[in-house]
């Protein structure tokens, strides 16, 4: 995601290095660079051109501090005129209704319907509101049964009628019910196109006038670029929706969408969609996708999908046993089974400063980082995960023949755990679960 823009980003800034002052000569060079790097992660011409503007505009009228050099300062006003463009603050949605309605719109193909199931999942767990999903898309044959599949993977009803073609009826009718059961959200998922035509917008434009919604989202594929925008454009004429949801974010994308959305809509962007698994749904914001995009990481995310894992009477437990020198393989275990359920490892690791460059071209398989390492520990005792120290060469030739692995790989094992153990402790007693997070980056390098 943006890894060519950041790329290109980076070598600009760099027109300024060793420079004593900023300049009209030099400004001038470093932002053509700048506007070609927007333009060719498809961000709309005007959009890049008014933010080139705006940066030189900033960056000749400061006085720039003998402590600060020209271009850390370049850096530092192309990193806040970034969140400015993508909405400067995160917007929240409102769900003050009884119950609130979510009217979810968008072309087909664009990851509507999966959305939907994603948001009832976030707002369920995140947000411990009660949910129910409501089936109204029915131009699209397989929409219904697709919806009831992800209300039942995410643990949400789902309204529907098979055999109805009306879909104000079938959402007045999802909004009763979802109130009769003491619902706090009712979504309804809307019937898409393949291109906008009129039909889809008086469909759409007659069912926010039924049901009144308190939200209305509209989701858009990155990977179309410029042709999203256009689309989201056409559809806020028509509805004046509240918010932008952007998936397929961890495709192929520039990057484009998410940087001219905001300022040709005038509308937020929401939330933004990485991946298949129904957890993979993020509240946007904007100042910490500026952080990603210039190579500064995105701690605070970390740290939020570790909280939402890691239990905190267990980390207590935790670091009981690490003060104690009693951390086990069983441990071990018992991490990287939560450090899995925070999402995509490399996605994870990338929210650390500098590494979204250094695993630019590494290819990191969630199903296959730590096969090894669990099939290894799975492989033994109870006995031995508690005492690692009792494997002798015996015990090893028999976890290697039970894991299907060598006994190199079973020494490697031990090796890391012991490195991990002594990082752990360390991380632990000075800087908590996000130090510990990075140790083990670090070991499994």
């Amino acid at each position: 995601m943006f890894e060519n823009l950041s790329d290109k980003l980076e070598r600009s800034f760099k027109i300024l290095k060793g420079e004593g002052k900023i300049t009209e000569i030099n400004i001038a060079e470093a932002l053509k660079d700048i506007r070609r790097a927007l333009l060719d992660a498809d961000v709309n011409y005007k959009t890049a051109k008014e933010f080139c503007d705006n940066v030189k505009t900033k960056a000749l009228g400061q006085n720039v501090l003998t402590a600060v050099k020209p271009q850390q300062m370049i850096v530092k006003i192309v990193h806040d005129e970034l969140a400015e463009l993508m909405g400067g603050n995160t917007s929240e949605m409102n769900l003050k209704g009884s119950p609130a309605v979510v009217l979810v719109a968008g072309l087909n193909g664009s990851g509507k319907t999966t959305f939907c199931g994603k948001l009832a999942l976030f707002l369920k767990s995140k947000k411990g509101m009660k949910v129910m999903l409501g089936a109204c898309d029915t131009f699209r044959p397989a929409a219904i049964s697709q919806l009831k599949v992800l209300g039942e993977q995410v643990g949400v009803p789902v309204y529907a009628e098979d055999d109805v073609k009306d879909p104000v009826a079938i959402a007045r009718r999802a909004i009763a019910k979802a109130k009769s059961e003491g619902c706090s959200v009712v979504i309804i998922d809307t019937a898409g196109r393949l291109a906008v035509d009129e039909e889809l917008m008086n469909e759409i434009t007659t069912l926010k006038e039924a049901v009144n919604p308190d939200e209305i989202l509209f989701v858009a594929d990155a990977m179309t670029g410029q042709d999203a925008v256009s689309t989201a454009k056409i559809f806020n004429e028509r509805l004046d929706f509240d918010g932008v949801v952007l998936t397929k974010l961890d495709g192929d994308t520039r990057g484009g969408a998410a940087l001219s959305i905001r300022t040709i809509t005038g509308k937020p962007i929401k939330f933004v969609s990485t991946g298949e698994k129904m957890e993979a749904l993020d509240a946007f914001h904007p100042q910490r996708m500026a952080d990603r995009i210039l190579g500064m990481g995105d701690v605070v995310s970390l740290v939020e999908k570790a909280q939402e894992q890691f239990d905190e009477k267990q980390a207590r437990e935790l670091k009981k046993k690490l003060a104690k020198d009693q951390f086990t393989l069983q441990d071990f275990y018992n991490q990287i089974q939560q450090l899995k359920k925070m999402g995509d490892i490399k996605d994870i690791a990338g929210m650390l400063p500098g590494m979204d460059k250094a695993l630019k071209d590494v290819d990191i398989d969630n199903k296959k980082a730590f096969k090894t390492t669990e099939a290894v520990i799975l492989s033994m005792t109870p006995y031995e995960r508690e005492h690692p120290e009792a494997i002798n060469g015996s015990r090893k030739k028999r976890i290697a023949a039970g894991s299907g692995t060598s006994i190199q790989d079973v020494n490697k094992l031990l090796k890391q755990f012991e490195g991990m153990r002594r990082m752990m402790k360390m991380a632990m007693g000075t800087g908590g679960k996000l130090n510990a997070l990075r140790q083990f980056g670090r070991i499994k390098r």
